[in-house]
Order: structure tokens, then sequence, then C-alpha cells
């Protein structure tokens, strides 16, 4: 399945995350392969930013990361960077982008 998402960053925080994304610890990086996440790219236009991820279920996905320490730090650490950040919560796996088109 693929999901999209949209984030916000913080106003002047752009770089910090940027910089952050260049770390994402490798154990988060295998533990997101191993919730069953294919491919999972981020676009940042300013403040906003544009998550597609290609997965075999993206609410099973979420429940595996949720309570992984690991992601609980990254979490934390992306928290102080976003204004409207990714959703874990059990509600979260709803609140991807709609579809509006798609090349047929």
């Amino acid at each position: 399945m693929r999901v999209a998402l949209h984030t916000r960053v913080k106003p002047g925080r752009e770089s910090e995350y940027d910089q952050a994304h260049r770390e994402v610890p490798a154990e988060l990086v295998e533990a997101i392969k191993r919730g069953g996440a294919h491919e999972w790219t981020i676009w940042r236009s300013g403040q906003d930013l544009f998550h597609v991820i290609e997965c075999d279920d993206y609410e099973a996905l979420l429940s595996s990361l949720a309570g992984l320490p690991v992601n609980i730090t990254w979490q934390a650490r992306m928290a102080e960077l976003l204004e409207v950040t990714h959703d874990y919560s059990e509600d979260g796996a709803g609140k991807g982008l709609p579809a509006v088109w798609r090349l047929p």
C-alpha cells in the first residue's frame, strides 16, 4: 500500500530538520523496514513536508514502531522541530492524505 502524509516544520527549524534526517539512527531505519515499509520518502517545500510511504500495512507499521524506545526518542526530537507531527495514535493510520488524481 502507498500512504501520503503532510507534516510541517516549525518556522526557522528547517535546517535542523534536514540535518536530523541525515542522521536517522540505523536502529530506527531497520525497525521501519521490519515493520513492513519498503520505501519512505520525504519532500520539503519551505515548512511543508510531504511523505510517501510504501508498506505492507500502514496500521501495522505504526503499531510496530509506537512503543520502540528508538522511535519514542526520535519522535520526541521531531516534536521539537515540527508544528504538525506524524500521528502514532490509534487513529493515526486513517490520517493519510486522500488521493485526488493518479496517472492512469
